[in-house]
C-alpha cells in the first residue's frame, strides 16, 4: 500500500480515539515529509537508512514506511484497524443515512490539517459532501479568516473540486462555507458580498457566553434573521468534558430562538463533538416541538474527528429526531437548493 496513505490512516484512527496530539502529529508529519517522493527514492532511503535521518521520521514511522513499501499492511495499522470499534452503540442506521457534514475546520483557522487532507478523509468515510467552515475574523484566537483570506480559500476549494472532476465524478464535493461569529449586535462577522457566494453559512456565538438572557436572545435572533444564515451552530456554547474544562450553557429564550429558526428556515445544529453535546436533550425537544430542521455536524478540527458524526446520530435517535428533518441526510442538490434560496 502507499506509505503516505498508511501514515495518514494511522493518524486518522489515533485522532478518532482522541490520542495525544503529539502522537498524531508524528504520523501526519512523516506523511508530509515523504509526500512527493517516488517509490524508488523512498526504497533507496529505507535501504541505506537515510530516511531515518530525515526530519519527521522516527523509528515507528520508518517501520510503517518500510512495510508499506514491501506491499504489506503495516503491523501498527493492522492493529489499529483490528481494535477499532464503533464510537457509540446507538444511531448506526441514522449514521449510514447521513450524506455529509456542514461544519469542519482546516489549518487555515484552528484546525490541524490541510484542506486537502480533510476532504480526502471525508471522501474515504463515504461522505457525499463536506462543508469547509473555518472561523471568521473576530475569532482571532482561532486565526479567523479575513475577507481576503476567505477569498483565497475559495480559490483553493475550486481547484480541489476541479481536480476531483468538477461536479465530483466520485460523488463527493467540498462545499464552500464559514463558521461566522454572531457579533454582540447580532450582525454576522464577514462581508455580505462574500457570504453571498458561499454554499453554507454556520452562525455561532463564541464570546461573552455568560451574557444576560435577554441580551443573548436578541444577539442570537439577529444572527438567525440574517438571510445568509443556514445553520445555528452549537447554540448553548457549553462544554461538558475534555481538556478545555467545562463551561455552563448560555442562557437564552429557547422557545423564541427556535421559533425564529423555523420562520427563517435555519437548521439547529446537533454538534457531535463529545465535549459539547450541544444542544442538551431538553433543548432538542423544544426545537423539535417548534418544528425546526436539524443539521448533524462533526465540528471536526482534524481528519479523525470527521467520524464524530456517530455521536450526533446517536443523540438524534435518542431524542426521536425524524431523519427527514435532518438536512445532512439530504442529497446535495436538495441541500444546496435549501442553503441558497434566501440569498
Amino acid at each position: 500500500m502507499d506509505a503516505a496513505d498508511a501514515l495518514n490512516e494511522i493518524a486518522f484512527w489515533l485522532e478518532r480515539d482522541l490520542a495525544p496530539t503529539f502522537k498524531v502529529k508524528a504520523f501526519r508529519n512523516a506523511a508530509e515529509t515523504i509526500q512527493g517522493m517516488g517509490e524508488d527514492q523512498l526504497a533507496e532511503g529505507v535501504r541505506t537508512g537515510r530516511l531515518r535521518k530525515m526530519g519527521g521520521i522516527g523509528d515507528r514511522t520508518f517501520e510503517v514506511i518500510r512495510q508499506a513499501l514491501e506491499g504489506q499492511v503495516p503491523d501498527y495499522l493492522e492493529k489499529l484497524r483490528g481494535t477499532a470499534k464503533p464510537l457509540v452503540q446507538g444511531g448506526q442506521g441514522l449514521r449510514k443515512a447521513l450524506r455529509g457534514d456542514l461544519h469542519s475546520h482546516s489549518d487555515w483557522s484552528d484546525g490541524g490539517s490541510p484542506i486537502e487532507v480533510m476532504a480526502d478523509t471525508a471522501r474515504i468515510l463515504g461522505h457525499e459532501y463536506l462543508a469547509l467552515t473555518d472561523h471568521s475574523p473576530n475569532l482571532k484566537v482561532a486565526n479567523g479568516l479575513t475577507a481576503e483570506r476567505l477569498a483565497k480559500q475559495l480559490d483553493v476549494v475550486a481547484v480541489i473540486n476541479e481536480q476531483s472532476g468538477g461536479e465530483q465524478s466520485d460523488g463527493f464535493r467540498l462545499l464552500t462555507g464559514i463558521e461566522v461569529d454572531i457579533l454582540e449586535d447580532g450582525t454576522l462577522d464577514q462581508e455580505a458580498v462574500l457570504l453571498d457566494t458561499l454554499d453554507v453559512v454556520v452562525a455561532s456565538v463564541h464570546s461573552k457566553l455568560r451574557s444576560e438572557k435577554g441580551t443573548m436572545t436578541r444577539r442570537m435572533l439577529g444572527g438567525i434573521r440574517d438571510p445568509h444564515t443556514n445553520v445555528l451552530g452549537h447554540c448553548t456554547g457549553r462544554l461538558v468534558a475534555g481538556s478545555r474544562g467545562t463551561r455552563p450553557e448560555s442562557e437564552f429564550d429557547a422557545e423564541r430562538v427556535f421559533a425564529v429558526c423555523v420562520e427563517n428556515d435555519v437548521a439547529v445544529e446537533i454538534n457531535s463533538r463529545p465535549e459539547r453535546q450541544d444542544p442538551p436533550d431538553n433543548l432538542i425537544q423544544i426545537a423539535l416541538d417548534a418544528g425546526c430542521l436539524f443539521s448533524i455536524d462533526s465540528d471536526a478540527h482534524a481528519p479523525g474527528q470527521l467520524d464524530f458524526l456517530q455521536y450526533g446520530a446517536e443523540r438524534a435517535v435518542l431524542n426521536e429526531v425524524p431523519a427527514d428533518r435532518i438536512v445532512t441526510t439530504w442529497p446535495l442538490e436538495k441541500l444546496l437548493e435549501w442553503t441558497r434560496r434566501k440569498r
